[in-house]
């Protein structure tokens, strides 16, 4: 949905509501065999019986099995959760974004296919917080992005655990804040940027470790006495004194606690108490603009008791958030191709707009038609960069470089594309390793062609 407001004092603001649906679920390093998720993202078996779809998804997963074995898996493939919840979104037209992983914590971002050229400067990070910072069962991912306008910064952590460790699971909290930073100008930290999801196994138990037993809290819970209970979670009581995730809200949970379940069973295991460890939690820096308002509302916030793989119950939250359009956002647009000659060396033409800034990693991937992660690029070659030549150049050049201008690209006749398939070009503005990427063009799709052999005078009679 589009609006567009015009405040005094600035241009006609185009705006839009974005709805984004976000999973936490500590998976107890279980694999994701013969169950259904489909539930757990709010969908129907089949894609023309969904009522209505968000425009993003955010998975965050923790203690996901993270065996060297299945490690060295996900060097060449995606990991059994993530190529599981592919399955299902891409039936519905997303596309895997990114997604980053820390041992067994695994955060993935998905986009309605029609949003991709409005999702900027994507970085991630993350933060080992166990055995003071050695280890990374323990910590935090995060992945920050420009979407159209606005800023988001999504973190997936796993805090210390046990009732007694609260001072750990604050202490976790600030390293976080502190040691996250991200290469984008102004937003290098995590609350700088617009809108903040923060969620995960959080950890945090109910108080009265010493005169409230296991069974006392099951019967509050059979009892549906859940707004008494709550009062004792260390999370609320924290954030109230201003000791951690202070900047953070959270619509109070009206589900039962989400930890700790006997396997398999709906059923609290007696050798914890139960507390809602699992939590989704968001801030909005309403005011960073002038003269606009930033607004985030949270429409949905509950477990999904019916999965019991886990000893924990998965948790989801839905969102509605107002993004304003970046008028300086700039797309690289290409020249149709008309057929790609396997075997030979391919020339694309593409076009540079006025006011775009290459950055000195940018290059361009060819894609499958329909890809549905960011990560299935077939072949790709690095973008001309003009940054090592500026200072050869004279004035005249570089108001050259400046304007709008069309480029030619030459692909080695090495890429080997199967047949009987289309594709497409795609543009990433780059800075290089584990730096800021975002998609800036996507081609029309081509097709592919073996040029037969010129005849030979054998071949003659």
């Amino acid at each position: 949905m589009s609006h567009c407001d015009n405040n005094w004092n600035v241009n006609l603001l185009c705006h839009l509501i974005l709805r984004i649906y976000v999973v936490t679920w500590n998976v107890s390093t279980k694999f994701p065999e013969n169950i259904s998720l489909h539930k757990l993202l709010g969908l129907e078996n089949s894609p023309d019986q969904d009522s209505h779809l968000p425009d993003f998804f955010v998975i965050g997963l923790q203690e996901v099995n993270a065996q060297p074995q299945n490690t060295l898996y996900n060097l060449f493939k995606d990991d059994l959760w993530t190529q599981k919840f592919k399955d299902i979104l891409k039936e519905r037209d997303y596309v895997v974004i990114k997604t980053e992983q820390m041992q067994g914590l695994l955060l993935s971002v998905f986009a309605r296919r029609k949003h991709l050229l409005h999702l900027r400067q994507v970085e991630t990070e993350y933060t080992r917080t166990g055995l003071g910072g050695i280890w990374g069962n323990k910590g935090a991912v995060s992945i920050r992005m420009n979407i159209y306008g606005s800023s988001i910064c999504l973190v997936n952590a796993h805090l210390a655990a046990h009732d007694h460790m609260l001072e750990e699971r604050i202490n976790d909290y600030e390293r976080i804040v502190q040691e996250q930073k991200f290469h984008v100008k102004a937003k290098e930290t995590i609350f700088d940027h617009d809108y903040v999801f923060w969620f995960g196994d959080l950890n945090f138990r109910l108080t009265g470790e010493a005169t409230t037993s296991p069974d006392e809290i099951r019967a509050m819970v059979a009892r549906d006495e859940l707004k008494q209970l709550i009062e004792r979670d260390q999370l609320l009581l924290v954030r109230r004194e201003g000791r951690a995730f202070q900047k953070l809200q959270e619509r109070l949970p009206q589900f039962p606690p989400t930890f700790k379940f006997e396997h398999g069973s709906n059923e609290y295991d007696m050798k914890r108490r139960p507390a809602w460890t699992d939590r989704i939690l968001y801030a909005v820096n309403e005011n960073n603009y002038r003269n606009v308002r930033l607004t985030v509302e949270q429409t949905s916030y509950k477990s999904h008791p019916s999965y019991n793989i886990s000893d924990h119950k998965p948790v989801t939250s839905e969102f509605t958030l107002k993004v304003y359009e970046d008028e300086s956002e700039r797309t690289v647009s290409f020249k149709p191709i008309d057929l790609w000659h396997v075997g030979e060396p391919n020339t694309i033409e593409y076009v540079i707009p006025s006011g775009f800034e290459e950055s000195n990693a940018d290059w361009i991937g060819i894609y499958r038609e329909n890809f549905t992660s960011l990560n299935e690029y077939l072949a790709y070659e690095y973008t001309e960069t003009y940054k090592d030549k500026q200072h050869q150049l004279n004035e005249q050049q570089m108001q050259h470089l400046q304007n709008t201008r069309t480029v030619r690209l030459t692909f080695s006749e090495n890429v080997s594309l199967p047949l009987g398939e289309r594709y497409q070009l795609l543009y990433f503005q780059s800075t290089g390793t584990r730096g800021v990427t975002g998609l800036v063009g996507i081609s029309e799709s081509f097709a592919v062609e073996k040029r037969c052999p010129s005849p030979t005078f054998d071949d003659i009679d």
